[in-house]
């Protein structure tokens, strides 16, 4: 009965082969089941021919079976006849997907046994190393993974790590008109915006970034009352203590650092258009009044409020208008200096900002109906300002016949411009060294849909390390 089975199992598959392809087989003894040669016959008319060379398909009953399974085992042996592979469909096209799950699902448990003991034996000194070269916004992703990486910020090994680490392009920390008590950050080189929540920072009144040095940001309440000193990133706070000049007017403020970072400690001025001023001192968690401005110095101050200061080898520089040009004060001597400077013809909303120990200006320059963004170097010999290079024409081309505003919310070699008008809303950055113009994505909050109108803000170098 097996063999009776087989037979028919066989003459099934013919016929699903005849009803598959619809033609007789090729006239060749390897492709045919029952094919008897010409040389065996004689010469008959073609169309008995014909009829010799079709499939023989017979009828199998049980008493015919072993006649039938001798027939076809001898011509199996033989070669006048060869049994027919089962039919099988075309194979299927795998995605890539799922071709590479199946090449890794075998050797998953393999590679996993392997990183484990790759990673054991992992030197501790190189973790630290590696990490600290990492983009700074890639951090606050692998802290969470576990206990160890988390306390890495407390790690005197990994501060120095990240002492080592080449100073990148500044942050930007911004504060926005439809959410005046949150900051943004903006990351210029993965371009994209951070919403960091600073749990320490009242709440119940609008605090303004006004300076920065070392990582750590100078906020100051609009009240013009109260400072603050904090790290955006890792959120080490502090607040000030009290001045001991009640100065509720408006004032310009600088911050310096000691040294190298803030583990030396930093300085804060503030200075007013009185001739006021008072520096706090971060060693000593305390203010002092050095003294008080020489007398050929013009008072009231007249000072830009709309420029914040920069800093150069401890000195920091403050835009005047009456007269235009610029004072100084050495952080270290305690010494005041005014600097004769007349600002180009046609100047709006300009600045001051530093790179790499130059002073620059940035302003729009306006004239008849045409406005355009240029940037200035002061010359130290003549004490004058020389254009050095300005936005392209094609951007400026969107300035016309509109009356623009410009705020610039970043002066440490990476500018970032704040222009706006009625029908416009633009960031963009300016490399000073490499003279390179980039427009910015619009600043949207989580959730959220409508682009943020920027306020102010001010730039900072990153710094993880950084303790208020």
């Amino acid at each position: 009965m097996g063999e009776l089975a087989m037979l028919r199992q066989l003459i099934g598959q013919l016929q699903q082969f005849l009803q598959l392809y619809g033609s007789f087989p090729p006239h060749n003894t390897d492709s045919c089941f029952l094919y008897f040669h010409s040389h065996q016959h004689q010469q008959l008319p073609e169309e008995q021919t014909h009829q010799l060379h079709r499939w023989c398909l017979p009828e199998v009953d049980d008493g015919a079976a072993d006649d039938y399974y001798g027939f076809v085992m001898a011509a199996g042996k033989s070669g006048s006849c060869k049994m027919l592979e089962p039919v099988k469909p075309p194979p299927s096209k795998r995605s890539r997907k799922e071709r590479n799950r199946g090449k890794l699902a075998g050797s998953t448990s393999t590679a996993e046994a392997m990183e484990q003991e790759i990673w054991k034996e992992f030197p501790e000194d190189l973790y630290e190393a590696v990490i600290a070269r990492l983009p700074i916004a890639t951090f606050f992703r692998f802290r969470s993974v576990c206990q160890k990486w988390n306390s890495l910020l407390k790690s005197h090994s990994f501060s120095q790590h990240c002492a080592q680490v080449p100073q990148g392009n500044p942050w930007f920390y911004t504060i926005t008109h439809e959410n005046v008590n949150s900051g943004a950050m903006y990351d210029p080189s993965l371009k994209k915006w951070h919403h960091p929540t600073i749990s320490s920072l009242p709440t119940k009144m609008i605090i303004l970034p006004v300076a920065s040095a070392g990582g750590l940001v100078c906020f100051l309440d609009i009240g013009h009352r109260n400072f603050y000193v904090c790290n955006p990133l890792t959120q080490s706070f502090k607040e000030l203590p009290a001045r001991s000049v009640k100065v509720w007017s408006r004032v310009a403020v600088g911050m310096t650092l000691n040294g190298n970072s803030t583990s030396s400690g930093y300085k804060i001025l503030w200075v007013g258009c009185d001739g006021e001023y008072e520096i706090y001192d971060s060693l000593r968690n305390s203010w002092t009044r050095p003294g008080s401005m020489p007398s050929n110095i013009k008072l009231p101050v007249s000072l830009n409020f709309r420029s914040q200061a920069v800093s150069v080898d401890g000195i920091l520089y403050f835009m005047r208008s009456d007269p235009e040009g610029i004072v100084s004060y050495n952080m270290v001597t305690g010494v005041w200096k005014q600097f004769i400077i007349p600002t180009p013809l046609h100047l709006n909303d300009h600045t001051l900002a530093e790179c790499g120990g130059r002073i620059m200006l940035v302003g729009l320059l306006t004239k008849n109906a045409a406005t355009c963004v240029c940037i200035w170097e002061l010359q130290k010999m003549t004490l004058l300002w020389k254009e050095v290079d300005r936005m392209p024409n094609i951007w400026c081309l969107d300035f016309y016949g509109k009356h623009v505003r410009m705020t610039c919310l970043g002066n440490k070699g990476l500018l970032m411009l704040s222009l706006r008008s009625r029908q416009m809303n633009r960031l963009v950055t300016y490399n000073v060294m490499s003279r390179e113009w980039l427009k910015v994505p619009g600043c949207v909050v989580p959730r959220g849909r409508k682009r943020q109108w920027i306020a102010c803000g001010t730039a900072f170098h990153p710094c993880l390390m950084a303790t208020a």
